[in-house]
């Protein structure tokens, strides 16, 4: 029996995720499997995976296959680069201990070249979001831009308009005016006219206070 370790996949559609499993190479991909190794998650930026390492070790020692992704997987893991020193070990290339230096040694580049791959989406991601912002504060002030240029115009145009209203009115100030010059001519004519009646209503009054005078000299004679 020939044995695989392949993905079988999980999930809805479009929010696929996937097992690593050892299964034997006559079985579906989705069918029955030996054993569950792992799982792989694409969606996620880096990618997500979870590898018992001793175990998916163990299945290449006795032979098992790897598809081509999950020998990526492995890879990516240290799996075949573990594989590779035990091997180098069994030959006599070298001892465990240097066989578990290089691994760490190899571990530690690994791990840094991930952290600066994080660190650069990281860093991308920002520098995203930094240009949105930048666009969208530039849409804003062009929306402000046109809205005050609109502005500008609806009061021009509403200064254009008031200044003939303004020039029709004045005209017709001066007509309104004109009357009150009238009417102090009719006011100083009546004036000329009631005061002769004053003059007229006063001479009776001297009339009487000469006859009163008279009367007084009379007596006397």
């Amino acid at each position: 029996m020939a044995v695989r370790i392949r993905l079988a996949r999980k999930g809805r559609k479009k929010q696929a995720f996937y097992h690593i499993v050892v299964t034997d190479s006559r079985s579906p991909r989705d069918g029955r499997y030996i054993e569950k190794i792992g799982t792989y998650n694409p969606l996620t930026n880096p990618v997500a995976i979870e590898l018992d390492f001793d175990k998916a070790l163990g299945w290449l020692q006795n032979g098992a296959l790897p598809s081509d992704t999950c020998r990526a997987i492995l890879s990516y893991k240290g799996v075949l680069m573990k594989k590779h020193l035990l091997e180098g070990v069994k030959k006599g290339a070298f001892d465990e201990a240097e066989a578990s230096r290089r691994f760490e040694e190899w571990m530690k580049q690994k791990e840094a070249k991930i952290e600066l791959k994080r660190s650069g989406l990281e860093k991308s991601k920002d520098d995203e979001i930094m240009k949105k912002l930048a666009a969208e504060k530039k849409i804003n002030e062009d929306r402000a831009a046109k809205l005050a240029k609109k502005q500008a115009e609806l009061a021009a145009k509403a200064e254009a308009a008031a200044q003939p209203e303004a020039q029709d009115a004045e005209p017709a100030e001066d007509q309104v005016a004109e009357p009150p010059v009238e009417a102090q001519a009719t006011e100083s004519a009546e004036t000329q006219v009631t005061e002769p009646a004053v003059e007229e209503t006063n001479a009776p009054v001297e009339d009487k206070q000469d006859q009163q005078a008279s009367e007084e000299v009379k007596p006397q004679e």
